[in-house]
């Protein structure tokens, strides 16, 4: 996947893959394992106004992390009521660390953003670079702040990836799933092996194609996102969840329509604004599924 940095979106979509996995159980709640796990790296500048370039070493890193999060929070030496909002430039430079020890740009220039300080009691926190996939073991990130005119007394960094132990579960989670569907598409194919495609009725012929496209909503071919360094593995995930959520949709659209329709249900007139309708959110899902990774 694709190198993302100061952006705005990457926000939502940390919060959203934030959340933690937890199971309730009959006699208690009992939790497994963390989606995300942190690591913090404060600096203190003395209640300097003028800021110097901070460069921060992440931990040893593997594919089962998937992702990498680079966050800041930054504490201001004033009153705690004070509200301030104010814009200011960020540079970012991130070096990725080989196992060898040798140093390479993950991209050739320095990433200059506007960002926005806004502080109301606690300064919100800025997410300064996020990695989608990881081809390094080490990463070195260099960030400076250009035009920041506040007494600073701490600026906190912390490291954000997805939990090893969590990206297990996944694995086996996801595996479990594709097993299951494959064998409920054999025996689902098995039944109608007697019958002419002419005899099946809307249901059984829906039920073909979402039966396969839930083979792929499950994605097969997860595993190579631990395997390969590529943002292929991401865009195919977003690409199958996209399809067989939209067939879905599709299918109750045709389903609900049909009640209300008697008799010959005409290409033009029926099929072709719901394809139109359903095709746009497809594309939409799409784009930004593979724009983000």
């Amino acid at each position: 996947m694709a190198l993302d940095l100061l952006t705005t979106y990457q926000k939502e979509d940390y919060l959203a893959s934030g959340l933690q996995v937890t199971e309730a159980a009959m006699e208690g709640k009992t939790t497994g394992p963390k989606v995300i796990q942190t690591s913090a790296a404060n600096f203190s500048l003395n209640n300097s106004k003028k800021l110097k370039p901070i460069q921060i070493l992440s931990n040893p890193l593997s594919t089962y992390n998937q992702q990498l999060w680079l966050t800041c929070v930054v504490e201001l030496d004033q009153s705690k009521e004070t509200s301030i909002q104010t814009s200011f430039l960020m540079t970012v430079k991130v070096d990725g660390v080989a196992q060898d020890g040798t140093t390479m740009f993950v991209h050739n220039k320095v990433h200059n953003r506007t960002r926005t300080l806004t502080c109301a009691g606690r300064c919100a926190e800025i997410i300064v670079a996020h990695l989608g996939y990881l081809n390094y073991t080490q990463y070195t990130v260099i960030v400076g702040f250009e035009h920041l005119k506040l007494p600073i007394k701490e600026m906190n960094f912390t490291w954000k990836t997805y939990d090893p132990a969590f990206s297990q579960l996944e694995i086996w989670f996801r595996f479990v799933f594709v097993v299951l569907t494959f064998i409920v598409t054999c025996l689902f194919a098995h039944s109608l092996r007697k019958f002419s495609m002419r005899d099946w009725g809307m249901e059984q012929k829906w039920m073909s194609i979402l039966l396969p496209l839930l083979l792929l909503y499950n994605d097969p071919f997860f595993p190579l996102s631990f395997l390969v360094n590529s943002w292929v593995p991401g865009m195919l995930d977003d690409l199958f969840q996209s399809v067989f959520l939209c067939a879905l949709l599709l299918f109750w659209l045709c389903v609900y329509h049909g009640v209300r329709v008697q008799g010959e249900r005409k290409c033009l007139t029926f099929y072709l604004p719901k394809f139109f309708i359903v095709g746009l959110l497809w594309l939409a899902s799409v784009t930004l599924g593979i724009w983000q990774t």
